[in-house]
């Protein structure tokens, strides 16, 4: 484990970040809620598939929830997010209704693309979230290109490009480093690093297992930054928005994190250990962590923790529930949103 320290030996290691970055009470409680928010989403989204009322693929965010939330608190307002197919942890973060992604998960009408997307295929512009893509490596050519927008209108926003470890071997990522650098877009590159891929450990699929060193051979920086840490990635994230949006070029950043379930629900997970996947839990859980600091600064006692999950339970509750009860889409949604509307003729 040595070489690219999967499972529990990669542990809460600083990016120099996460062992200084502050926060206040009301700002690490936001935090809690936020990552507690998709945790309990996740896991109805579980149950849910287990009923019958969720097809398809279904990839849970479940560990990895300081990720996405501390990007998006790094985020400025215009700056674009996507990312792959373990994106529900992404739009809720981002703002998201929940009903509204539960319902999608249950291909109804009342979900965030009508239905007609799924687990894998949401989108928002009103929340800057461009998805939610099926195939592995995509976020990172289309990320590119909306950077390549940004670059082209000169309106200094930043596009936050999200794939996983399995997708850093991608051909299509190496032409996207390229380009980014060659024409200095203002693009940061984050890959989920949560060790094994589709069911691969790092260190039999990669040569170089620090994968934040991918960008070398194009000149591109990176960092490692501890995932589990939302303090960490907040930090870290804007830092490289920074180097991006002051006309520098990509960044990449390698969060460290460690998904709990398999890599879908039809994924039983028996190339790692039960004890691996506990000591996880135990150790560098991201959701503990923040109740620690919380506890430590005296700022919430155990009845103020249960209070904010009994609230995002309730909120889980109700989302389920307007999943369950949505319309299925009209037939007629076959032909809406297939071309984006176009300008007058000429």
């Amino acid at each position: 484990m040595a070489r690219g320290q999967t499972g529990a030996a990669a542990g809460r290691k600083a990016n120099g970040a996460d062992s200084k970055a502050q926060a206040g009470k009301d700002e690490l409680l936001r935090y809690y809620r936020d990552m507690l928010l998709i945790r309990r989403f996740e896991e109805r989204a579980g149950q849910l598939y287990g009923m019958g009322l969720i097809g398809g693929f279904c990839h849970l965010y479940i560990g990895q929830e300081a990720i996405a939330v501390g990007v998006q608190a790094a985020k400025q307002p215009g700056d674009q997010v996507i990312t792959g197919y373990r994106d529900h942890g992404h739009m809720l973060a981002a703002g998201m209704d929940p009903k509204e992604v539960m319902a999608e998960l249950t291909g109804r009408s009342g979900g965030s693309s009508h239905g007609k997307g799924g687990s894998m295929h949401m989108f928002s512009l009103d929340h800057d979230f461009y998805g939610g893509h099926g195939i592995v490596g995509v976020p990172a050519s289309l990320g590119t290109g909306l950077a390549l927008a940004d670059k082209y209108r000169d309106n200094g926003k930043v596009s936050f490009t999200f794939f996983g470890d399995g997708a850093a071997n991608q051909g299509q990522v190496y032409e996207s480093f390229n380009m980014a650098e060659l024409w200095r877009l203002p693009v940061v590159y984050i890959i989920e690093n949560n060790q094994y891929a589709m069911g691969t450990s790092i260190e039999r699929s990669s040569s170089e297992t620090h994968l934040y060193r991918r960008g070398a051979s194009f000149r591109i920086p990176g960092e490692e930054v501890d995932g589990m840490d939302v303090l960490a990635v907040k930090a870290a994230a804007a830092k490289a928005a920074e180097h991006a949006r002051s006309g520098n070029g990509p960044y990449i950043l390698e969060m460290k994190t460690y998904r709990y379930r398999g890599h879908s629900m039809s994924d039983p997970a028996k190339y790692r250990t039960r004890e691996e996947v506990d000591e996880v839990r135990k150790t560098r859980d991201p959701i503990d962590h923040i109740e620690e600091l919380l506890e430590k600064q005296g700022w919430a006692d155990e009845a103020t923790l249960k209070g904010v999950d009994a609230e995002a339970k309730k909120i889980v509750a109700d989302a389920a529930e307007f999943a369950r009860t949505s319309p299925e889409p009209d037939p007629k949604e076959l032909y809406t949103d297939v071309y984006a509307a176009g300008g007058a003729a000429a």
